[in-house]
């Protein structure tokens, strides 16, 4: 079944005309979609804990960041972009307390709703708008008069427009010039999980440091692996975004379009994909979801030395000194 998408035609911010936005925390997203729709002419009322590096960044956005009761009070939509772990959290003690019957609740991302952490009142819509993207290409890519594609869900539709205000949120943060694809809360937030996990972090992650690894302890030097296996992955990601696996291979040797063709399926073997459906079931039962809400409750101890371990390992350490001397590609290290 074909995808159905919406356009600037299909999804008119009128909805949003004249009415009041709250969004709930200014962080990556919480950003880009309150300055997006503010030059999209929507009113935007910010909610942001005062000290912080965030309040700050909002007051400088030429926004009065406030506590969330006063940025919901009035508010036609209520877009929480916090991060997943604290959104149950803030929402039992500063959101429910202050919903009012008719407004609607909008997340970026469907994990508190679909594992049931966050259950709001049925007389409240609850809507999704996930940009396929980060916050920071959501801002870049409105300024120069594009978008990010969203994906738009309605879990809740008690006022019957529930659609229509989640696309002119979708309109406002330019979601609708590149397309906003219709879906379920169930949808996104397992095909996020899925992806994340098993490709674009976890999966991807794995394979760079099993690489690296394997030619160091073959005795390579450890910055000829770092070239091999993390430097030009971006080259080769890069012409997959651009044109897909068949432009990637189109565009490299035939030396290397062959071995990608017949060394590639050993790499990703039954026993992979075997892993693969697990990890898709750990998912789909909220085995996953259960296993986070408890790290983060118990302090992120695991979470804490996981991260500590890579973040001091030969592939790390070795990649710090050689981005130093790619001064143009301007290095983010934390």
């Amino acid at each position: 079944m074909a995808a159905t998408i919406h356009y600037e035609q299909d999804a008119p911010i009128e909805p949003l005309s004249g009415k009041k936005v709250a969004v709930v925390g200014y962080g990556s997203q919480g950003h880009a979609h309150s300055l997006n729709l503010r030059d999209s002419g929507v009113t935007v009322a910010v909610a942001e804990l005062e000290g912080t590096p965030n309040h700050k960044l909002a007051v400088e956005h030429g926004f009065k960041p406030s506590d969330i009761k006063t940025a919901i009070d009035g508010a036609t939509l209520i877009i929480v972009t916090l991060p997943d772990e604290v959104q149950a959290t803030v929402y039992q003690s500063s959101i429910a307390p202050n919903l009012k019957a008719g407004q609607t609740l909008g997340f970026c991302h469907g994990f508190n709703i679909h594992f049931k952490y966050i259950v709001p009142p049925k007389e409240v819509n609850v809507v999704m708008i996930a940009p396929k993207g980060p916050g920071h290409l959501v801002r870049s890519e409105y300024e120069k008069g594009g978008g990010v594609p969203c994906l738009v869900a309605v879990e809740q539709d008690a006022t019957g427009d529930a659609k229509q205000i989640a696309l002119a949120w979708g309109h406002g943060i330019g979601g609708a010039r590149a397309g906003i694809l219709e879906t379920t809360y169930k949808e996104e937030t397992e095909t996020d999980l899925f992806g994340e996990q098993v490709v674009l972090c976890g999966g991807l992650t794995a394979l760079i440091k099993a690489g690296f690894e394997t030619l160091v302890a073959a005795g390579y030097q450890p910055e000829i692996a770092y070239f091999e296996t993390v430097h030009e992955v971006k080259l080769i990601v890069d012409l997959i975004y651009q044109g897909g696996l068949s432009y990637m291979r189109y565009s490299v040797s035939n030396t290397a379009e062959f071995g990608d063709l017949t060394r590639g399926p050993r790499i990703i073997t039954e026993q992979t994909r075997a892993e693969m459906k697990k990890i898709l079931g750990e998912i789909t039962s909220g085995a996953f979801a259960r296993e986070w809400v408890a790290e983060y409750q118990g302090g992120l101890k695991k979470f804490n030395a996981l991260y500590e371990k890579d973040h001091s390992s030969q592939v790390e350490t070795v990649g710090r000194q050689l981005r130093k001397m790619m001064k143009w590609i301007k290095a983010k290290e934390m």
